[in-house]
């Protein structure tokens, strides 16, 4: 079966059959602990119920409705993602995290040109970002390793240090610039939460100079930090947000909401996609908002994910360098190779997930118990004991 598949993916050997709960099941039946929802998709869990119901009775009615046309289900989704998003005003519903941020590169360059001519469309982003697989979001993205073999990329795209004001108070020049786009917790380069100084730093700059502060939500977004919006723990005011991954809890749906500067960018005919807002990711959206945004949901994610920080560092094991993250998003640095470690905890039954060589990532459903995280982080202790 394998063979079919183009060799695009470096994958561990497992092939899953079901899940339930926190818990996904091999074709052999052997239970795994699962650390990683998807790489922050199944946010509550496999086969969680409410959502279960949702998406087949939606299925039962309609799957799809062209966007030349509104159906109920998408329209209710829309007006409760905005509502859910504060400052946000309106929202283009996509299929990916790339297809979003592309999107988002769109009305950034869309806005600068209407109000001052040609000339003034560079995006600025961050080394060690990453904003997707396309030739435009990869252009977008600062990894150098993302890159190889796939030039000519898109030109306009700046990648400045993260964490330094000076680089950006130079970068943002308001007569070449129409947006900078940022992860409040970069996720690929090893669950990194920007610094609340430099945040700030931005929204001033951004707001001086009419550049659109756009904030790629992808994988930090939706409840994963604590906070509905990973950017809410910065106090600041985004003019754009990008949303993917978990936003339907596994069906696939992307979004880029705007607010005032933003949201009547946009004109028919600007921008497009096929299935993007269909109405069976809408009614599995519906199901994940309601659930998440709320605030004693939104604690238990922090309360856990600060109680795994604290279990991590209590160790104060020789192959852990550094544990840090926001919520439900940590990484973990160890002085072994990651991969291995992946691999010995698999045969062991917990998968978790890599952020570069030497960095472990745990991005576990929100639904899991204080006692399957015990579960999990000791399996990794015998591994990183042995």
């Amino acid at each position: 079966m394998a063979d079919v598949f183009m060799n695009t993916y470096h994958r561990l050997p497992v092939t899953f059959a079901k899940g339930e709960g926190v818990w996904l099941s091999d074709v052999k039946g052997k239970r795994y602990l699962d650390f990683s929802s998807g790489i922050a998709v199944n946010c509550l869990g496999h086969g969680y119920p409410p959502l279960v119901k949702a998406i087949a009775d939606q299925a039962a009615k309609c799957n799809h409705v062209c966007n030349y046309y509104q159906n109920d289900v998408s329209a209710a989704f829309a007006e409760k993602l905005v509502a859910a998003c504060a400052g946000m005003r309106k929202v283009f519903l996509a299929n990916s995290g790339a297809e979003a941020n592309e999107g988002a590169c769109k009305i950034a360059r869309k806005y600068s040109l209407k109000k001052y001519g040609p000339g003034r469309h560079r995006i600025v982003t961050l080394k060690g970002s990453f904003h997707g697989r396309t030739i435009t979001t990869l252009s977008a993205t600062g990894q150098e390793k993302f890159h190889k073999d796939f030039g000519p990329f898109t030109e306009g795209f700046l990648f400045i240090p993260s964490g330094d004001i000076d680089a950006l108070d130079r970068a943002l020049d308001p007569s070449s610039v129409a947006g900078l786009l940022v992860e409040a917790v970069q996720g690929e380069s090893g669950i990194i939460p920007l610094d609340d100084a430099y945040i700030e730093a931005a929204a001033k700059f951004c707001a001086e100079r009419d550049i659109l502060l756009m904030f790629d939500e992808i994988q930090c977004g939706i409840g994963r930090t604590g906070t509905f919006l990973a950017l809410e723990h910065y106090g600041v005011k985004a003019d754009i947000v990008t949303l993917a991954k978990g936003l339907a809890g596994g069906v696939p749906v992307g979004a880029v909401l705007a607010g005032e500067k933003a949201a009547d960018v946009f004109e028919a005919g600007d921008h497009g996609s096929t299935f993007g807002g269909n109405p069976l990711a809408a009614a599995a959206g519906l199901v994940v908002i309601d659930v998440v945004n709320k605030p004693e949901f939104l604690r238990e994610i922090a309360r856990k994910g600060e109680r795994v920080l604290e279990i991590l560092r209590s160790w104060e094991h020789p192959k852990i360098t550094a544990a840090r993250g926001r919520g439900l998003m940590i990484g973990v640095d160890i002085t072994a190779e990651a991969w291995p470690v992946l691999e010995a905890a698999l045969a062991r039954g917990l998968l978790i997930l890599s952020a570069g060589t030497h960095t472990l990532r745990f991005l576990p459903p929100y639904t899991i118990s204080d006692e399957e995280l015990d579960h999990g982080l000791g399996i990794l202790k015998k591994i990183l004991d042995s």
